[in-house]
């Protein structure tokens, strides 16, 4: 498996979760790691991403402050801990790997063109 994503679940308002994203070394190494999401009827947005190469985090403004993005390198694993969540925030999380995907996520795009998805784990939150 080259991305495997795992945390997802339902949560009401101001709890937290915790998303895992595991890689194959290859693109551990090879790629920044980060998190898409996309709530039913809106468009793929990028929540954050993690640059292995030089360890600088990026954050969409919708979650800064309230999600941190960190990673285990021994592990090939990037983790997004998800704090005072809102329901905003309930949208089908996708792992992705991408040389260009911290910039994809500061620039607002689509992630079209990713060079990897892993599946997505749906988050609810309920108020």
């Amino acid at each position: 498996v080259q991305l495997q994503a795992s945390g997802g679940g339902l949560v009401q308002v101001g709890g937290s979760l915790r998303l895992t994203c595991a890689a194959s070394k290859f693109i551990f190494d090879k790629n920044a790691i980060g998190w898409y999401r996309q709530a039913p009827g809106k468009e793929r947005e990028g929540v954050s991403c993690y640059s292995s190469s030089d360890g600088s985090t990026y954050y969409a403004h919708s979650v800064k402050g309230r999600f941190t993005i960190s990673s285990d390198n021994a592990k090939n694993t990037v983790y997004l801990q998800m704090n005072s969540l809102e329901p905003e925030d309930t949208a089908v999380y996708y792992c992705a790997a991408d040389p260009f995907l911290c910039g994809m996520v500061v620039a607002g795009l689509s992630g079209n063109g990713m060079a990897y998805w892993g599946k997505g784990t749906l988050v609810t939150v309920s108020s």
